[in-house]
């Protein structure tokens, strides 16, 4: 009731309002205006919180609630995201997270979806660098045993550096100095930022499969921790580990440590000592190598030119689209049915095994000589009810999300677009449904499946039939 004057009747003016004038939401319309609502305003926050609850899902993405001493709040990291942290988020982690403040409509549940997350206190580098060593180092890539001895003649070494660098040019000239006849084979990599990581990996593979070195040796000067970043991820260790061929780490000062520097089978002090050692055999003999100098130059020229080739490709970025929102969106949905999934296959478990603990008990009162046959009897046909109604709720739920999968790739317009279709769109980026929205001069842009492009109307059917 409204607090109204002496001389004004007191009326409930809710309850007098017309409904003509009311305005009815749906829940779904409702939700997604909350939605922009609090994107717009909330679009780019720093948040501070403690990480618990904190749950990957199969398709690389990540779930988890930051929290402090008076509230929660849940948080997405997608799975691109989530590929370019230098540390692994656990519970109980103090953190940092930059993001933007969205609504899953699904839910109806406010979260953060995170761009950035860096640990409060220690730094990201140095808490990455801890948490890979311990991983690998309990999976035995550290051990003794599995590291190979080098070549002691080694015809041909492949080596991954910068080539602009000092680096390259004294492992040249010491190797130059000790044994002309070697050959070296540059794998030119970024040895610093962040796409030097995939290139490392990528020389390695390459260097591998080429069948043409005995030996690979990775160098780069010394540096900050930020500087070696490259050097402590996961990805160059494993591909460290995988290699074939033995790897000789030569990276920064004697007194710089990376991870490569203990996955690798051997590790150099600097990357002029790594020279020496590969050299060291063959500096006794050098002098029966040197009528091969010439030659072997020439193959290493060749095959420098050739992997400079191979390595010549620009990487294409495209920008995020509503599109491409509207997916993830969707693939976070598909990572909450597989959730509720797992949920409903576990539940029915654990309640016949509350059943199979009170039929034990129930057998323990009694005298088991006489009823322990019929128990077991009932225990069987019970597991096998359990067994087969299992196998068909995961069928059953393995169909739906099959289905819910196809159903959202048939709904995304990209795939329209590659059947040949296109997308007319007027200067205010509106969808040009008929010829009468659109007159001679205007602009109009056409979405293809590969990009788009810009027009101009110079006629249209509806013009020419008047």
């Amino acid at each position: 009731m409204r607090q109204q004057s002496s001389n004004t009747p007191q009326l409930d003016l809710d309850f007098a309002e017309p409904a003509s004038v009311r305005r009815i939401w749906p829940v779904r319309e409702l939700v997604a205006g909350i939605r922009e609502l609090v994107e717009q305003d909330y679009g780019d926050v720093w948040v501070e919180g403690e990480i618990s609850n904190c749950r990957p899902a199969p398709s690389g993405h990540m779930y988890f609630t930051l929290k402090d001493a008076g509230a929660q709040l849940p948080v997405v990291l997608f799975r691109r995201q989530a590929l370019l942290l230098r540390f692994r988020p656990e519970d109980g982690l103090h953190v940092l997270v930059r993001g933007k403040v969205s609504v899953y409509e699904q839910r109806g549940q406010m979260q953060l979806v995170a761009e950035t997350m860096e640990p409060v206190g220690a730094g990201s580098l140095q808490l990455a660098f801890e948490q890979l060593r311990e991983k690998l180092k309990a999976e035995g890539l550290f051990e003794a045993n599995r590291k190979r001895p080098l070549p002691a003649f080694p015809r041909t070494v492949g080596i991954v550096t910068s080539p602009a660098g000092a680096v390259i040019r004294d492992f040249l000239n010491i190797v130059g100095r000790r044994h002309s006849g070697l050959n070296v084979l540059l794998f030119p990599a970024a040895v610093q930022g962040e796409s030097s990581a995939g290139e490392i990996v990528a020389a390695l593979a390459a260097l591998d499969a080429s069948g043409l070195v005995d030996v690979i040796v990775i160098a780069r000067g010394g540096g900050s921790l930020e500087d070696l970043a490259a050097f402590n991820s996961e990805a160059v260790a494993r591909a460290i580990a995988a290699s074939p061929l033995p790897v000789v780490s030569a990276i920064g000062h004697e007194t710089d440590f990376t991870i490569a520097d203990f996955v690798a089978d051997l590790r150099a002090p600097t990357p002029s000592a790594a020279a020496e050692l590969i050299t060291e055999a063959q500096f006794r003999v050098a002098e029966f190598l040197v009528p091969q100098a010439h030659r072997l130059e020439r193959a290493a020229r060749f095959q420098l030119l050739q992997a400079r080739q191979r390595l010549a490709r620009v990487p294409v970025g495209l920008a995020e689209s509503r599109v491409s929102a509207l997916l993830r969106r969707r693939e976070q949905q598909l990572d909450d049915l597989a959730a509720r999934m797992e949920d409903a296959v576990c539940e029915p478990i654990r309640r016949h095994q509350r059943h199979a603990s009170g039929l034990a008990t129930v057998v323990l009162r009694h005298d088991p000589r006489r009823a322990l046959g019929r128990a077991r009897e009932r225990l069987a046909a019970g597991r096998a009810r359990i067994e087969h109604s299992l196998e068909r709720l995961v069928q059953t739920r393995a169909a739906a999300a099959r289905a819910l999968d196809a159903r959202l790739r048939s709904l995304s317009p990209l795939a329209v677009l590659d059947r040949g279709y296109a997308i007319v769109l007027d200067r205010q980026g509106a969808l040009v449904r008929s010829t009468a929205q659109v007159a001679r001069g205007d602009r109009l842009t056409t979405r293809l499946s590969d990009g788009a492009f810009t027009s101009r109307v110079e006629d249209s059917e509806s013009e020419m039939k008047g």
